[in-house]
């Protein structure tokens, strides 16, 4: 385990840099709607949505029921099942630390796992488990920071939930400069372009999340062959 937490450190400090900036917004909005950093910290420790948290922010602000967060949350954040998926045999061999993988999925760690190179020496599993641990550690580190900050200084938080999709985006960019095949993000984009012209902001993700998955299955043989050359 020891061996594996430099090179795990070293794989997520791109997700350190957002992350202390995104979860800082949250803290930040959270502290806004009138809630103390003790929230924050257990929001990010046992809910750790990212874009789900910042949902959340709206909906404590506006009274909403449990049953509407829950149901809000499921199909927000629904893109997870599909991330699981291509990860159950992995998870599978990693015995009781599965069940805290699954959980700690995020986009930016399944991005990270997804082109995840292991040093010579180093348990794959253990950096795995590490990776996934110091990016909510990260995420925690944020929000506490900006509840803590955002009662203390006044900060306008408007447009500060871009930052989330700002960190996306900059994982995309690196990972497709990495990706010698660009087929999968190809696939994706115009999934999700498809979706959203069709039916809106508010429905296109779980359409195109399929759509993906059905494409990708279809092309496997394809797209093994475009890696393997």
């Amino acid at each position: 385990m020891k061996k594996a937490l430099r090179p795990a450190f070293q794989v997520t400090i791109p997700v350190l840099c957002g992350y202390l900036f995104i979860g800082f917004a949250f803290g930040v909005m959270l502290r806004d709607a009138g809630y103390l950093p003790v929230w924050a910290f257990f929001s990010s420790l046992t809910i750790y949505a990212g874009s789900g948290q910042y949902l959340l922010v709206s909906l404590l602000a506006s009274g909403a029921s449990l049953v509407t967060v829950a149901v809000m949350t499921l199909l927000l954040n629904c893109r997870h099942i599909f991330y699981g998926l291509s990860f159950l045999e992995t998870f599978h061999q990693m015995g009781h630390r599965k069940w805290y993988m699954i959980f700690s999925l995020t986009d930016e760690t399944y991005s990270l796992l997804c082109s995840l190179k292991t040093p010579e020496g180093v348990d794959p599993n253990a950096m795995r488990f590490l990776i996934a641990i110091l990016d909510q550690s990260y995420w925690i580190a944020g929000s506490v920071i900006g509840g803590v900050i955002g009662g203390v200084l006044p900060i306008d938080s408007t447009g500060i939930d871009f930052a989330m999709t700002a960190l996306f985006t900059v994982i995309f960019v690196e990972q497709w400069k990495s990706a010698k095949c660009h087929i999968p993000a190809l696939l994706g984009l115009g999934a999700a372009a498809v979706s959203l012209f069709l039916l809106g902001p508010d429905k296109f993700i779980l359409p195109a999340m399929l759509a993906i998955c059905v494409m990708l299955v279809a092309l496997r043989g394809r797209l093994s062959k475009e890696v393997a050359e």
